[in-house]
């Protein structure tokens, strides 16, 4: 027995189907088979029942699965622990982000890992959180990162960073020669924000009916489809928004734009790294993740 072939047996279990695991561990469906038999004679017990079209779990199945599972985390954490240790890896990740990691937060961090693991090149797609499941589900990218958390049985999912929204006001604005002001004040002003559906505008929805306050009573002149053009409006004095502080640095810097606090409200979120649980990722991509978690801080 070896933790290959337990990683096959759950992947099986997982996927219902030695072609669909087959498909997934990028393996022949002969050797997949092969693997499980192998287990079967190691243990001298039949671990699916193959009477029907979609094979079950036998009951000694069902008993070896939990242990299974548990050696897959236990390398998942076998690789997270050593990931500090890892200096002259190579290879290529492929990995998603959606729209504000990708644009702003992302690319101030890719400078400083490319200096650190020279050989390790990064592509990265830049989408929304469903283009991007549907991606990693296909095996076209090792993982991803979002905004929001999501609900996926294929998928495993967990925090990686901390992020906050501000108020963000034009520099010409009433509210401009202010440090703070309370969320009332802020509500009476129109706004300008992300489209419907967006994580920026869901955790800034959630944060006001935690306040006991309608999202749809606010005064929004205009929905925009990413945080650039989002800017861009706020720039040009057509409202106020509530964005990341991370895609507002440079503006900010320049003087155009300005950061207001809201005293009585917090726009906190995490933001999350996905990928299929029936995948091991890459030594490269947990040493990725876990330069990310190291540098939260100097988002």
């Amino acid at each position: 027995m070896n933790f290959h072939q337990l990683h096959i047996f759950y992947t099986v279990s997982e996927r219902g189907s030695f072609s669909a695991a087959a498909q997934t561990l990028h393996m022949t469906q002969p050797a997949v088979t092969m693997q499980v038999q192998a287990l079967e004679d190691y243990f001298g017990a039949k671990l699916f029942d193959r009477s029907s079209k979609k094979i079950m779990l036998s009951e000694a199945g069902r008993t070896l699965l939990p242990f299974a599972l548990r050696s897959i985390q236990l390398m998942r954490e076998t690789d997270q622990a050593m990931a500090a240790f890892t200096h002259m890896l190579e290879g290529r990740l492929l990995l998603g982000a959606s729209l504000t990691i990708g644009e702003y937060v992302l690319p101030r961090l890719l400078g400083p890992f490319g200096k650190a693991y020279p050989h390790i090149s990064i592509m990265m797609k830049v989408m929304n959180t469903s283009q991007l499941l549907e991606e990693i589900h296909k095996h076209q990218l090792n993982f991803g990162l979002i905004e929001a958390p999501v609900s996926h049985p294929d998928m495993e999912i967990e925090p990686v960073m901390g992020d906050e929204l501000k108020l963000i006001v034009p520099r010409e604005h009433p509210l401009a020669g202010k440090d703070e002001v309370t969320l009332a004040e802020a509500l009476q002003h129109p706004f300008v924000l992300r489209e419907q559906g967006s994580g920026t505008r869901r955790v800034m929805e959630e944060q006001l009916l935690a306040k006991g306050l309608d999202p749809g009573a606010m005064r929004v002149v205009m929905e925009l489809g990413s945080t650039g053009a989002v800017k861009s409006a706020v720039e040009a004095g057509l409202g106020i928004t509530i964005i990341s502080t991370s895609s507002v640095k440079h503006e900010v810097a320049l003087g155009l734009l300005k950061i207001v606090n809201i005293t009585d409200a917090s726009f906190k979120r995490q933001f999350y790294a996905i990928h299929l649980k029936s995948t091991l990722l890459p030594i490269s991509a947990v040493t990725f993740l876990t330069f990310l978690r190291d540098r939260a801080g100097d988002l």
